[in-house]
């Protein structure tokens, strides 16, 4: 039987046979024959959750628009799945063809959160890729990308390559190197050699790590003339960028099923906390022509009645008002909805707002993160709580009733009275909605406040920071679950420690972690991002097996003569840049936005920085 016809057979046995089909309308199909690159796109989750995701969009295209290459989508088989498959023998597989994935030349994976790291070990084992890089002879290169990717040595023993900073360009430029390696009958590390001589490309065999006897890093020493540091890959111009004119329409539900517009890249606020703000700088826009030219040619293509302009702080965006009018006024008669995803507190967008929401209305997003101006300060939030209530009283007046409201719990510095501090602003809020004349104000105020678990993140201000302890944590989520349990209309959600403290391990790892991970992997920890799979005990046995002790990693705050793990990968800000802005962190002082005052962060070292 034809292993597309043994696929088929498992498909009526599985909860949700969609996410394995592939035949969706505008997936790309190419003739095997005439094709000499074969790349298989892995996102390490399920099919709605990858489905959902831009970097893939624009790679997808980007990579199928050059001759002679075809791009498949993969996915991380649920667990029903997963199982039937490895009892039925069928290999993990792409979407387009159901071609093995173990026979494409390339096995390319997004790194977006640690995770799903797990998962990754398990598409290597489904596709009959030996786990270890040393040990693959031949089958696919197995490269990383992604935000993760700007730590990558947790993944090192596993991943041949590492692509870092933007793909548009670097990926299409390696496979050129592959074509070239290929037609030389060289060996598999000389085409590793090769593309290590490219900005963005980490080759973890290229290089050596040495510890010291307390356990902190005492060298990493470059082998073979590889580059140190390694400079992230930058695309200078994004008007001019590949970005996709068409898009693959899932069949079934995806988290987000609409088109997403990229109006720029990079931010310039610097949230000490923020990784996406450190490693995406500098900020650079798609013009107003070009949005508004792909916004008509998806809508055509797709028929989404949706489309979010999206960036780490839309409101940021120089021609937004008049973006926002004009999508509105070609498209309100077609009830396509125009959504601002990412709006900071500060920005005034009234009008702007009033305009996107004359299709349908949504919960207003904001994200405070801290409870009082102190910590702000901290995290250089850069907003206060005028900005908030002239924000939520803004939006009632304008017909809102729904506000979702964004925390953290455990940054540096954090007191009790920062925590409770959340309460209160959820209490403000609140008044806000009921100052507002009964006939004048929606129905059904809901205030939902969400509160994360602070994560050191590598490449920021506060990756020197450590992570509180289970208990101070605990203790804080239940102390403000009972400060908010008397206001109407609140509704509180938080994360589990648990979860948080495995994800900053990872985060802040350095090789050793590897070993952590390939055991957690066996002892069966799959899917660790669902809240129904994570498996907190396998994770201690983990660690206990190993003999690694997590706490290293996560809670401890270290010296800022430290090396870390991710030292010789250059995400563009440089570490005195990141230390001037630790030490502001702990006198609470504010860095002014880069827009208004340059703070010398070092990215203005790249080729077509800065603002």
């Amino acid at each position: 039987m034809e292993l597309t016809d043994r696929i088929d057979v498992l498909l009526s046995r599985v909860e949700k046979p969609v996410r394995y089909m592939g035949g969706e309308y505008g997936s790309v199909m190419k003739d095997p024959a005439e094709v000499d690159v074969r790349y298989a796109f892995l996102f390490p989750d399920v099919y709605e959750v990858g489905m959902s995701h831009l970097g893939m969009k624009i790679l997808y295209h980007a990579m199928n628009r050059m001759d002679g290459v075809w791009c498949e989508r993969v996915f991380s088989p649920w667990i029903d799945m997963e199982k039937l498959m490895r009892e039925e023998g069928v290999p993990l597989f792409s979407l387009e063809s159901r071609t093995p994935v173990g026979e494409f030349d390339f096995l390319g994976i997004t790194l977006q959160y640690e995770m799903s790291y797990t998962n990754i070990l398990s598409a290597l084992d489904l596709a009959g890729i030996p786990i270890l890089a040393k040990d693959r002879k031949d089958g696919p290169f197995v490269v990383c990308g992604g935000p993760c990717a700007f730590n990558p040595e947790p993944l090192a023993p596993f991943v041949d390559f590492f692509a870092t900073g933007d793909g548009e360009e670097l990926t299409l430029e390696y496979i050129r190197l592959y074509r070239k390696w290929r037609e030389s009958n060289q060996p598999r590390e000389a085409f590793l050699e090769m593309i290590a001589e490219l900005d963005g490309i980490y080759v973890p065999s290229l290089y050596d790590v040495s510890y010291n006897e307390d356990g902190t890093i005492a060298q990493i020493l470059p082998k073979k003339n590889a580059k140190c540091p390694v400079m992230k890959a930058m695309v200078n111009d994004l008007t001019a960028a590949d970005y996709p004119e068409t898009l693959v329409v899932p069949y079934g539900e995806v988290v987000h099923n609409r088109i997403m517009l990229e109006i720029f890249r990079g931010c310039t606020r610097g949230c000490r906390f923020c990784q996406a703000g450190m490693i995406y700088r500098p900020v650079r826009e798609r013009s107003m022509d070009r949005l508004l030219e792909l916004a008509e040619k998806l809508v055509r293509a797709t028929g989404y009645d949706e489309i979010s302009l999206m960036s780490l702080s839309s409101g940021d965006y120089s021609c937004l008002p008049d973006l926002a009018h004009e999508m509105v006024k070609r498209y309100q008669e077609k009830r396509v909805k125009i959504s601002l995803p990412s709006l900071r507190i500060d920005s005034y967008l009234k009008d702007t707002l009033q305009e996107t929401q004359k299709v349908r209305k949504t919960a207003l997003t904001l994200a405070p993160e801290a409870g009082s101006q102190r910590l702000r300060d901290v995290i250089n939030k850069g907003v206060t709580e005028a900005d908030l209530i002239r924000s939520v009283t803004d939006a009632f007046e304008s017909g809102w009733s729904a506000v979702k409201l964004y925390f953290m719990i455990g940054l540096p510095t954090e007191t009790d009275e920062d925590v409770l501090g959340i309460a209160d602003l959820a209490k403000k809020v609140a008044q806000c909605y009921f100052a507002v004349p009964k006939g004048q104000r929606a129905p059904g105020l809901r205030i939902t406040v969400s509160a994360s678990v602070f994560v050191p993140k590598p490449h920021t201000p506060f990756q020197w920071a450590g992570q509180p302890d289970s208990e101070t944590i605990h203790r804080r989520q239940q102390m403000l679950k009972q400060a908010l349990s008397g206001i109407k209309g609140v509704d509180f959600k938080y994360h589990e420690m648990d979860v948080s403290f495995i994800e900053a391990v990872f985060a802040r790892g350095d090789r050793r972690i590897a070993d952590v991970l390939l055991r957690a992997w066996q002892l069966g920890c799959e899917f660790e991002g669902w809240s129904e799979q994570f498996r907190n005990d396998l994770w201690m046995q983990a660690f206990k097996d190993t003999g690694v002790d997590p706490y290293f990693y996560a809670c401890r705050e270290r010296s800022t003569d430290e090396i870390m793990p991710w030292d010789h990968i250059d995400a563009g800000v440089t570490k005195e840049f990141l230390l001037r802005e630790w030490n502001k962190a702990l006198a609470a002082e504010v860095t002014p936005d880069c827009r208004k005052r340059c703070s010398n962060c070092g990215v203005r070292r790249y080729k077509g920085a800065c603002v």
